[in-house]
Order: structure tokens, then sequence, then C-alpha cells
């Protein structure tokens, strides 16, 4: 037994010290990557405040530094929220962009950028976090409905994939009669992209993330407890009905805040879950929430870096290269569930 619990623990470590290290590693790449090379030394320099060159320090401290801040806490943050909903739904394969949440948020955030641009206004990034929390609401309260009526994951996945097209289909539509130049702002933006972030939007965002996945950290024991089952979480004094408001409340506000500053980014909140529970070898929610943070964190980095510099001075969206690398994973998923089914 002591055998075993060495085992785990010594597994445990290697998860950790091997997603730290990517991490290092990509944010050192994601800062030297790019139309412009910038050698070791000199990064090194501009990052200790050294102004050797002001286009150089202007490139790493207000570009390249703001964007790989924003990918590592959105990227941790979405993965984070797919941790949540699959915790609350019970099955491997929800997640906000396959639910339709990241949809409704992006339906919704579409609706206030365009009113307020009409009207020569900027929105804040405050008032983009509470329309895409809106939209997210709105999304999760028709998925919550829906699970009422249906009996089969499989059926609630398939209405969370089309309450996600008719949200789409009526961003589309909303697009169709924007100005010229609201129709520039808002189809670069839900295409999905960490461009163009600066150090207010990373300010606002950790803010935001930081006090979530406190509080979702601090959740750990209820969602161990919930994870053996309603009845057993009850036993050991859950309150469920809290329990899942708050579940609900928190990955909305994790997802709202992802489409608000990056707009919709498919497939994070589904591989990245799975992928670091078969690192780990467990779903103890204490191990795996920090886990899956750092994993949101390192696949978001490495998917922009691809975006950014595959097919440069081109930028690919991010939604799109997260797919090609998430969607298998989620196919991998669905083969095994129906082999062991």
């Amino acid at each position: 037994m002591e055998e075993k619990i060495r085992r785990s623990h010594g597994r445990y470590v290697f998860s950790f010290v091997v997603l730290i290290g990517l991490l290092v590693f990509l944010v050192i790449w994601n800062i030297n990557g790019g139309s412009i090379r910038i050698s070791a030394d000199e990064i090194f320099q501009i990052l200790l405040g050294r102004r050797t060159d002001d286009t150089l320090y202007n490139i790493i401290w207000e570009i390249r530094l703001p964007r790989i801040l924003s990918a590592m806490i959105l990227g941790g943050a979405l993965s984070v929220s797919g941790f949540l909903l699959q915790t609350f739904f019970g099955n491997p394969i929800a997640g906000p962009f396959v639910l339709g949440i990241s949809s409704g948020a992006k339906l919704t955030v579409s609706f206030v950028m365009i009113f307020l641009l009409s009207r020569g206004m900027a929105a804040t990034s405050a008032v983009l976090i509470m329309a895409a929390f809106a939209g997210s609401m709105i999304s999760m309260g028709f998925v919550l409905l829906v699970s009422r009526k249906v009996n089969k994951m499989s059926m609630l996945v398939i209405s969370g994939v089309m309450i996600g097209y008719i949200c789409s289909a009526i961003t589309d539509f909303v697009v169709t009669f924007a100005d010229d130049s609201n129709i520039v702002n808002l189809h670069n933006w839900s295409l999905g992209s960490f461009s163009g972030m600066s150090w207010d939007n990373v300010r606002v965002m950790a803010a935001v993330v930081v006090i979530s996945l406190a509080v979702t950290f601090l959740m750990s024991k209820p969602i161990s407890a919930y994870q053996l089952g309603e009845a057993y979480a009850q036993n050991m004094g859950v309150n469920i009905k809290l329990f899942r408001i708050a579940l609900i409340l928190l990955s909305s506000i994790l997802s709202a805040c992802v489409t608000a500053f990056a707009g919709p980014i498919s497939f994070v909140g589904i591989a990245v879950p799975h992928l670091v529970k078969n690192l780990l070898k467990t779903a103890k929610p204490i191990l795996v929430i920090p886990a899956c943070f750092l994993g949101g964190a390192v696949f978001c980095l490495f998917c922009d870096l691809i975006a950014r510099t595959v097919f440069a001075p081109t930028e690919l969206s991010i939604s799109s290269v997260t797919a090609v690398f998430g969607a298998p994973v989620v196919i991998y998923m669905m083969i095994r569930k129906q082999r062991q089914g």
C-alpha cells in the first residue's frame, strides 16, 4: 500500500514538473518567436527593464508579453471551466464550446459591440465580461432545460451543439446588418485570437480568473464527493442545490471571461482536462484543478505560437489551431467511451 502511495506521489510530482517545464519553455519560445528575432541576451536585458533598443523593448513589453500572459490565463480558465462542466454533467465530452455556452457569450458580446461601436463608443473590459456572462447563462439555461427532458448524455451534447449553431446563425445575421467598420472589428474578434491584448486587459482577466480559481480550489472537497454521486455528496453534508449553482456560475464566469477577451475558442475545455487526468492517473480535484490550469496554459501557448508563426505574416485564428489538436482527442474519447460502454 505504501509503495502504491509513493508511486502515485511520484507521478503527481513528475506531472507538475513536466507541465511547469513545458510552460517555461513555451513562454521563452513565444517571447523569441515572431517575424522579428531577438537574441537571448537582448530578451534577458529587456525583461530586467533595461532599454537596449526602444523598438525591441516595445515589441516584448507591449505586444508579446501581454499576449503570452493572456494565452496562459485564458487557456487555463477555459480548461478549468471544461473540468467543472464535465463534473456537473458527469460527461467527459461536456465543455463550454460543445454545449453552446461560448456561442451564447459570443452572441451577446456581438450585440453589445455593434451597439456601442455604432454610437462611437468603445466597450470596456467589464462591459464585455458582463455581456459574455449573460450570454453564457442564457445558453446554460437552455442546456439545463434540455437536460431535464433527455436521459442520454449524447442527446444533451447534440442539443448543446444545436444551441451553438443557433447562436452563431443569429450572430451572423446581426453582423450582416452592421456597419463595415463594425464588421471588421467583430469579424477579427469572432475568429478567436490573443492578439491586440494590453496590460489593462491582462489585469482585468487576471483578477476575474484568479478569484474564480481560488473559489473553485476551495470547492475541491465537495467536487470530490460529487464525483462519487449525488447521494454520497449529500451524505457528506454537501448542499447539492447550492453546489450545482456554484459550479454553473464558476464555469460560466471563466468561459465568459475567455470569450469576452479572445472570442470563442474550441476544444480546449474538453481535450485538456482529459489529457491532464490521463497524465495524473487520478480525478482528484485538488490535483486536477491546478493541473488543468497549467495544461490549458501550455496548450493555448503552443497553439498561439503555431497560429502566429507557421504562415507568418498571415495569422491563423486560435480556434482553428485548437480544433486541429483538440478534435482528435475528443474523437478518441468518444471511441474509448463507446468501447467501454
